[in-house]
Protein backbone atom coordinates (compact mmCIF):
# COMPACT_ATOMS: atom_id res chain seq x y z
CA UNK A 1 0.00 0.00 0.00
CA UNK A 2 1.23 3.50 -0.86
CA UNK A 3 1.33 5.90 2.07
CA UNK A 4 1.40 9.70 2.20
CA UNK A 5 3.15 10.29 5.54
CA UNK A 6 5.26 7.17 6.15
CA UNK A 7 7.58 4.92 4.17
CA UNK A 8 7.74 1.14 4.58
CA UNK A 9 10.50 -1.19 3.43
CA UNK A 10 10.96 -4.90 4.12
CA UNK A 11 14.47 -6.34 3.91
CA UNK A 12 16.01 -9.36 5.65
CA UNK A 13 12.61 -10.05 7.28
CA UNK A 14 12.67 -6.62 8.96
CA UNK A 15 10.02 -3.97 8.28
CA UNK A 16 11.43 -0.46 8.60
CA UNK A 17 8.75 2.20 9.03
CA UNK A 18 9.97 5.76 8.49
CA UNK A 19 7.91 8.76 9.54
CA UNK A 20 8.05 10.85 6.39
CA UNK A 21 7.01 14.47 6.87
CA UNK A 22 10.52 15.93 7.18
CA UNK A 23 9.36 19.42 6.20
CA UNK A 24 7.13 19.33 9.32
CA UNK A 25 9.73 17.55 11.49
CA UNK A 26 7.53 14.45 11.11
CA UNK A 27 4.76 16.04 13.17
CA UNK A 28 1.80 13.73 13.67
CA UNK A 29 -1.37 14.21 11.67
CA UNK A 30 -4.56 12.10 11.66
CA UNK A 31 -3.36 10.59 8.38
CA UNK A 32 -0.03 9.54 9.88
CA UNK A 33 -1.77 7.88 12.82
CA UNK A 34 -4.05 5.86 10.54
CA UNK A 35 -1.21 4.93 8.20
CA UNK A 36 0.95 3.72 11.08
CA UNK A 37 -1.89 1.57 12.40
CA UNK A 38 -2.36 0.10 8.93
CA UNK A 39 1.37 -0.61 8.63
CA UNK A 40 1.30 -2.55 11.92
CA UNK A 41 -1.80 -4.44 10.72
CA UNK A 42 0.05 -5.42 7.54
CA UNK A 43 3.20 -6.41 9.46
CA UNK A 44 1.19 -8.73 11.67
CA UNK A 45 -0.36 -10.51 8.68
CA UNK A 46 2.96 -10.92 6.86
CA UNK A 47 4.82 -13.99 8.14
CA UNK A 48 7.95 -12.80 6.33
CA UNK A 49 8.17 -9.85 8.73
CA UNK A 50 9.98 -10.94 11.89
CA UNK A 51 10.67 -7.53 13.47
CA UNK A 52 9.70 -3.87 13.04
CA UNK A 53 11.92 -0.78 13.26
CA UNK A 54 10.40 2.71 13.48
CA UNK A 55 12.50 5.79 12.70
CA UNK A 56 12.14 9.30 11.28
CA UNK A 57 13.12 10.94 8.00
CA UNK A 58 15.38 13.98 8.19
CA UNK A 59 16.65 15.62 11.36
CA UNK A 60 13.76 14.73 13.70
CA UNK A 61 12.07 11.57 14.85
CA UNK A 62 8.87 13.52 15.45
CA UNK A 63 8.15 17.00 16.79
CA UNK A 64 4.84 15.71 18.16
CA UNK A 65 1.35 16.81 17.27
CA UNK A 66 0.90 19.05 14.24
CA UNK A 67 0.08 22.47 15.72
CA UNK A 68 -0.80 24.13 12.42
CA UNK A 69 -4.38 24.71 13.67
CA UNK A 70 -3.03 27.19 16.15
CA UNK A 71 -4.93 27.72 19.39
CA UNK A 72 -7.43 24.98 18.50
CA UNK A 73 -4.76 22.34 17.84
CA UNK A 74 -5.83 20.24 20.83
CA UNK A 75 -9.56 21.02 20.69
CA UNK A 76 -11.18 17.80 19.49
CA UNK A 77 -14.54 19.46 18.91
CA UNK A 78 -12.86 22.00 16.62
CA UNK A 79 -11.30 19.51 14.23
CA UNK A 80 -13.31 16.29 14.60
CA UNK A 81 -16.67 17.92 15.14
CA UNK A 82 -18.60 18.15 18.42
CA UNK A 83 -18.64 14.96 20.48
CA UNK A 84 -21.94 13.51 21.62
CA UNK A 85 -23.81 15.04 24.54
CA UNK A 86 -26.08 13.46 27.09
CA UNK A 87 -29.61 14.70 27.69
CA UNK A 88 -28.43 17.07 30.40
CA UNK A 89 -25.91 18.59 27.99
CA UNK A 90 -22.83 17.04 29.58
CA UNK A 91 -20.21 15.29 27.47
CA UNK A 92 -20.82 11.64 26.61
CA UNK A 93 -17.30 10.37 27.32
CA UNK A 94 -18.16 7.01 25.75
CA UNK A 95 -18.19 8.69 22.32
CA UNK A 96 -15.24 7.18 20.37
CA UNK A 97 -14.35 10.67 19.16
CA UNK A 98 -13.23 11.53 22.70
CA UNK A 99 -10.39 9.01 22.47
CA UNK A 100 -6.99 10.50 21.71
CA UNK A 101 -5.30 9.42 18.51
CA UNK A 102 -1.97 8.68 20.19
CA UNK A 103 -3.66 6.17 22.49
CA UNK A 104 -5.28 4.39 19.56
CA UNK A 105 -1.83 4.01 18.03
CA UNK A 106 0.02 2.87 21.16
CA UNK A 107 -2.69 0.31 21.91
CA UNK A 108 -2.23 -1.03 18.36
CA UNK A 109 1.53 -1.28 18.89
CA UNK A 110 0.89 -2.92 22.29
CA UNK A 111 -1.12 -5.69 20.57
CA UNK A 112 1.59 -6.31 17.96
CA UNK A 113 2.92 -9.86 17.67
CA UNK A 114 6.32 -8.82 16.32
CA UNK A 115 9.22 -7.18 18.23
CA UNK A 116 9.26 -3.40 17.77
CA UNK A 117 12.46 -1.33 17.93
CA UNK A 118 12.51 2.48 17.93
CA UNK A 119 15.51 4.08 16.24
CA UNK A 120 15.26 7.66 17.49
CA UNK A 121 17.24 9.73 15.03
CA UNK A 122 16.46 13.21 16.37
CA UNK A 123 14.05 15.15 18.59
CA UNK A 124 11.09 13.10 19.88
CA UNK A 125 8.70 15.52 21.53
CA UNK A 126 5.16 15.17 22.92
CA UNK A 127 3.26 12.56 20.94
CA UNK A 128 6.49 11.89 19.07
CA UNK A 129 7.81 10.58 22.38
CA UNK A 130 4.78 8.93 23.95
CA UNK A 131 4.29 6.59 20.97
CA UNK A 132 7.80 5.23 21.62
CA UNK A 133 6.73 3.89 24.99
CA UNK A 134 4.73 0.99 23.51
CA UNK A 135 7.78 -0.15 21.54
CA UNK A 136 9.98 -2.84 23.07
CA UNK A 137 13.42 -1.28 22.78
CA UNK A 138 14.43 2.33 22.15
CA UNK A 139 17.83 3.15 20.67
CA UNK A 140 18.78 6.83 20.41
CA UNK A 141 21.16 8.77 18.23
CA UNK A 142 23.45 11.20 20.02
CA UNK A 143 21.42 13.86 18.19
CA UNK A 144 18.14 12.78 19.79
CA UNK A 145 16.32 14.91 22.35
CA UNK A 146 13.22 14.08 24.32
CA UNK A 147 10.43 16.05 25.92
CA UNK A 148 7.18 15.29 27.70
CA UNK A 149 6.14 18.88 27.09
CA UNK A 150 2.41 18.54 27.84
CA UNK A 151 2.41 20.58 31.06
CA UNK A 152 3.93 23.48 29.12
CA UNK A 153 1.13 23.27 26.53
CA UNK A 154 -1.73 23.18 29.04
CA UNK A 155 -2.63 19.54 28.40
CA UNK A 156 -1.62 16.15 29.84
CA UNK A 157 0.45 13.21 28.57
CA UNK A 158 -1.62 11.01 26.26
CA UNK A 159 -1.14 7.79 24.28
CA UNK A 160 -1.60 5.72 27.47
CA UNK A 161 1.76 7.07 28.65
CA UNK A 162 0.56 7.23 32.26
CA UNK A 163 0.55 3.41 32.10
CA UNK A 164 3.71 2.88 30.06
CA UNK A 165 6.13 5.52 31.34
CA UNK A 166 6.24 4.71 35.09
CA UNK A 167 6.67 1.02 34.26
CA UNK A 168 9.66 1.81 32.07
CA UNK A 169 11.49 4.47 34.10
CA UNK A 170 9.84 4.43 37.55
CA UNK A 171 7.32 6.84 39.01
CA UNK A 172 9.77 9.47 40.31
CA UNK A 173 11.57 9.87 36.98
CA UNK A 174 8.29 9.85 35.06
CA UNK A 175 6.86 12.63 37.21
CA UNK A 176 10.03 14.74 37.08
CA UNK A 177 10.02 14.74 33.28
CA UNK A 178 6.25 15.28 33.00
CA UNK A 179 6.02 17.97 35.71
CA UNK A 180 8.83 20.05 34.20
CA UNK A 181 7.95 19.50 30.56
CA UNK A 182 11.57 20.23 29.70
CA UNK A 183 13.46 18.86 26.72
CA UNK A 184 16.41 16.67 27.69
CA UNK A 185 19.31 15.05 25.81
CA UNK A 186 19.87 11.43 24.84
CA UNK A 187 22.37 10.77 27.63
CA UNK A 188 19.79 11.79 30.25
CA UNK A 189 17.27 9.48 28.57
CA UNK A 190 19.83 6.68 28.85
CA UNK A 191 20.53 7.40 32.52
CA UNK A 192 16.78 7.41 33.20
CA UNK A 193 16.28 4.08 31.37
CA UNK A 194 14.01 5.60 28.72
CA UNK A 195 16.41 4.33 26.05
CA UNK A 196 18.70 1.30 26.23
CA UNK A 197 21.54 2.61 24.09
CA UNK A 198 22.90 5.86 22.63
CA UNK A 199 24.99 5.64 19.46
CA UNK A 200 26.54 8.00 16.89
CA UNK A 201 24.02 9.08 14.22
CA UNK A 202 25.61 6.99 11.49
CA UNK A 203 25.39 3.89 13.68
CA UNK A 204 21.72 4.23 14.61
CA UNK A 205 20.03 2.19 11.89
CA UNK A 206 22.85 -0.38 11.62
CA UNK A 207 22.56 -0.95 15.39
CA UNK A 208 18.77 -1.30 15.20
CA UNK A 209 18.99 -3.67 12.23
CA UNK A 210 21.63 -5.81 13.92
CA UNK A 211 19.37 -6.17 16.95
CA UNK A 212 16.36 -6.99 14.77
CA UNK A 213 18.34 -9.64 12.90
CA UNK A 214 19.36 -11.16 16.24
CA UNK A 215 15.69 -11.40 17.20
CA UNK A 216 14.83 -13.10 13.91
CA UNK A 217 17.78 -15.51 13.68
CA UNK A 218 17.39 -18.96 15.24
CA UNK A 219 14.10 -18.06 16.96
CA UNK A 220 10.56 -19.36 16.52
CA UNK A 221 8.11 -16.64 15.41
CA UNK A 222 5.20 -17.99 17.46
CA UNK A 223 7.39 -18.15 20.56
CA UNK A 224 8.46 -14.53 20.03
CA UNK A 225 4.83 -13.43 19.61
CA UNK A 226 3.82 -15.13 22.85
CA UNK A 227 6.83 -13.82 24.77
CA UNK A 228 6.03 -10.24 23.72
CA UNK A 229 2.43 -10.48 24.87
CA UNK A 230 3.22 -12.29 28.13
CA UNK A 231 5.88 -9.79 29.17
CA UNK A 232 3.88 -6.66 28.40
CA UNK A 233 0.56 -7.87 29.80
CA UNK A 234 2.00 -9.26 33.01
CA UNK A 235 3.19 -5.73 33.87
CA UNK A 236 -0.43 -5.13 34.87
CA UNK A 237 -0.95 -8.39 36.77
CA UNK A 238 -1.64 -8.16 40.49
CA UNK A 239 -0.28 -11.61 41.43
CA UNK A 240 2.34 -13.98 39.96
CA UNK A 241 -0.38 -16.63 39.70
CA UNK A 242 -1.70 -14.74 36.64
CA UNK A 243 1.69 -15.24 34.99
CA UNK A 244 1.80 -18.88 36.10
CA UNK A 245 -1.59 -19.59 34.50
CA UNK A 246 -0.66 -18.19 31.11
CA UNK A 247 2.93 -19.52 31.24
CA UNK A 248 1.52 -22.99 31.86
CA UNK A 249 -0.84 -22.79 28.90
CA UNK A 250 1.88 -21.45 26.62
CA UNK A 251 4.50 -23.99 27.68
CA UNK A 252 2.03 -26.86 27.33
CA UNK A 253 0.94 -25.90 23.81
CA UNK A 254 4.39 -24.95 22.56
CA UNK A 255 5.97 -28.03 24.14
CA UNK A 256 3.76 -30.20 21.91
CA UNK A 257 4.47 -28.18 18.76
CA UNK A 258 6.58 -29.06 15.74
CA UNK A 259 8.70 -26.00 16.53
CA UNK A 260 9.62 -27.39 19.96
CA UNK A 261 10.66 -30.72 18.48
CA UNK A 262 12.67 -28.92 15.81
CA UNK A 263 14.35 -26.65 18.37
CA UNK A 264 15.47 -29.56 20.52
CA UNK A 265 16.71 -31.67 17.61
CA UNK A 266 18.55 -28.74 16.02
CA UNK A 267 20.34 -28.15 19.31
CA UNK A 268 21.26 -31.81 19.74
CA UNK A 269 22.37 -32.13 16.12
CA UNK A 270 24.30 -28.84 16.28
CA UNK A 271 22.56 -27.26 13.29
CA UNK A 272 20.46 -24.20 12.53
CA UNK A 273 16.76 -24.77 13.39
CA UNK A 274 14.06 -24.37 10.75
CA UNK A 275 10.86 -23.21 12.44
CA UNK A 276 7.76 -23.60 10.27
CA UNK A 277 4.94 -22.53 12.63
CA UNK A 278 3.48 -19.20 11.56
CA UNK A 279 2.08 -16.32 13.61
CA UNK A 280 -0.75 -15.96 11.08
CA UNK A 281 -1.93 -19.57 11.48
CA UNK A 282 -0.43 -21.35 14.47
CA UNK A 283 -1.10 -19.29 17.58
CA UNK A 284 -2.69 -21.32 20.44
CA UNK A 285 -6.44 -21.89 20.38
CA UNK A 286 -6.95 -19.74 23.50
CA UNK A 287 -5.14 -16.76 21.97
CA UNK A 288 -5.82 -13.92 22.56
CA UNK A 289 -6.68 -14.78 26.15
CA UNK A 290 -7.52 -11.17 27.07
CA UNK A 291 -10.24 -10.59 24.44
CA UNK A 292 -13.10 -9.71 26.78
CA UNK A 293 -11.00 -7.02 28.46
CA UNK A 294 -9.27 -5.64 25.41
CA UNK A 295 -9.75 -2.05 24.22
CA UNK A 296 -9.03 -1.51 20.54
Amino acid sequence: MAYETIKCEVAEQILTITLNRPEKLNAFSPTMQLELMDAFDCAEKDDDVRAVIVTGEGRAFSAGADLSRGADSFDIDAWRGPVKRLRDGSVDYSDPNVRDSGGRLTLRIFRCLKPVIAAVNGPAIGMGLTILLAMDIRIASEAARFGFVFSQRGVVPEAASSWFLPRIVGIAQALEWCYSGRVFPAQEALAGRLVSKVVPPDQLLPTAHALAREFAAKTAPVSIALIRQIMWRMLGADHPMEAHRIDSRDFYTRGRSADAREGVMAFLEKRQPVFNDKVSADMPDYFPWWTEREYK
